[in-house]
């Protein structure tokens, strides 16, 4: 046989594999060093039984680098833990390992070792009596795709809850399928920004998770998070104390727990322990954006006790908060480029500081941004209309963004918000000129919106009255 047939018969086969050459996993080019960060910092100070899985991602991750010989040595320490970790399932765990060598392998032009791995898969489907030679369908494999999507970024979470939710239907009292479905339902949830009750869908997959593991810290601050985010703070704060006792995946625990003081108004406490996380994590996104929003709020709060008008030290203290949160907004963006909310996070500091140029430069990388997440789209268009509105004092560049983010189907506070900022330009700008139609059509669609359909009707028809009336007036009277 051929090279060249050689090589066809075994892609035929490596495309059946399960692993992360064929799981289409969607990571953006730009995404990629923050990625491998997050993996690195996973490896070092993720409490896990299963860091083979970690180690199967980082091969992935260097061969998208370029680096395949050291994804090959990410490979061989994925294989020598997995036997470590599942002494007993060794052969079915080693499965997506032995997907991402064939894979590493054919790209390496290292056939003959590719066909080596890929025995290695069929004789363990033959063993298990897998109806195909190449591919094992089986809770374990369901749950390895899952953490593999889970760890890639939002686009990726939906999927990845699928994969935890089929490996929960054949065992739904597993302690690591449970883990993964409670992470992927937390992980959506704030991914689309639920606020309601009713909607925080992931608390009781959280508590499920607890209850299952019962020293996992990582996700007893999780759910303390989301506790918080329904009016439970109480609650949470047990949680997030039982947490900080534990040693467990500490430096994960301190990110949620300086979220949590954040959140519940202390911020020296939070700043604190971003610090202490920070230390472990030098180059962590999500520290370095917690720790400047904890800076924005610190400005703030001086802000407000000084009636909006700091003078002197105070003054300069809000300057020193303000230049620290742009330093690590700043950072945050140097190590993740596709970061929505620090662009926005950021333009709105140099707003602040009067640079509105800086601002608009960066109001429009976050503009062009490839987002997936429908609430952080509407949350750019939101902001950037505040910043026209309220900064460049331009009304009609507001309501174009107003308009974009109501006109998005899904509901959110920030679509709320959107809309009552659109109602009181419009009146304002009704309040100058009575017959201003485009602005009377706005307050139609909004009441309309709102479910308020007498007044709909009413501005609908003042609308529709005075566009007749301009037709008229310029020989449309046919």
């Amino acid at each position: 046989m051929s090279d060249e047939s050689n090589g066809n018969l075994i892609k035929d086969r490596l495309v059946q594999l399960r692993c992360h050459f064929t799981w289409n996993l969607l990571i953006e080019d730009v995404e990629v060093p923050d990625l491998e960060n997050r993996v690195f910092d996973n490896i070092l100070f993720l409490d896990t039984k299963n860091k083979g899985t970690i180690y199967n991602l980082l091969a992935y991750v260097k061969h998208l680098k370029g680096q395949n010989e050291e994804a090959l040595e990410s490979l061989k320490e994925a294989e020598d833990l997995i036997q470590q970790e599942h002494a007993n399932q060794s052969d079915l765990r080693s499965l997506v390992t032995w997907g991402n060598y064939a894979w590493l392998c054919y790209h390496m032009g290292r056939l003959a070792d590719a066909r080596i791995y890929l025995d290695k898969v069929e004789n363990t489907c033959k063993k298990f009596a897998s109806p195909n030679c190449y591919r094992m369908e089986c809770p374990e494999m369901d749950c390895e795709e899952g953490w593999a999507l889970l760890k890639c970024g939002g686009k990726n979470y939906e999927r990845a809850k699928a994969c935890f939710e089929k490996a929960l239907e054949v065992d739904a009292e597993n302690p690591e399928f449970s883990t993964g479905y409670a992470i992927a339902t937390y992980r959506l949830d704030s991914f689309n920004k639920t606020t309601q009750i009713s909607e925080a869908f992931c608390l009781h997959p959280l508590k499920k998770a607890i209850r299952l593991n019962p020293e996992n810290a990582y996700i007893k601050a999780l759910l303390a998070v989301k506790l918080q985010d329904v009016g439970q703070e109480a609650e949470g704060e047990k949680y997030i104390e039982e947490a900080l006792t534990s040693e467990s995946s500490q430096t994960y625990v301190f990110r949620y727990a300086a979220k949590f003081y954040r959140r519940k108004g202390s911020v020296d406490k939070a700043l604190q322990l971003l610090k202490k996380a920070l230390q472990k994590t030098p180059n962590s996104v999500v520290v370095h954006h917690q720790r400047a929003i904890c800076y924005k709020t610190q400005m703030i709060q001086i802000k407000k006790t000084t009636n909006w008008q700091p003078r002197g030290r105070d003054r300069e203290d809000v300057h020193k908060l303000l230049q620290r949160a742009i330093s690590d907004l700043e950072t945050t963006l140097q190590l993740k480029p596709s970061n929505g909310m620090a662009y926005v996070e950021l333009a709105d500091m140099y707003a602040e500081i009067g640079q509105h140029r800086m601002a608009e430069d960066i109001f429009q990388k976050a503009l062009c941004l490839k987002v997936c997440s429908p609430y952080l789209q509407q949350h750019i268009y939101y902001r950037y209309g505040r910043f026209q509105e309220l900064q460049k004092k331009s009304a009609a560049n507001a309501i174009i963004y107003y308009l974009k983010v109501v006109r998005t189907e899904e509901p959110s506070s920030t679509r709320d918000k959107s809309m009552s900022s659109l109602e009181k330009l419009a009146l304002k700008k009704l309040q100058r000129n009575d017959l201003d139609i485009e602005n009377l059509s706005i307050l139609g669609f909004i009441y309309k919106l709102k479910g308020e359909i007498n007044e709909a009707l009413e501005y609908y028809e003042r609308a529709l009255r005075l566009s007749a009336g301009v037709e008229n007036s310029v020989g449309y009277d046919w």
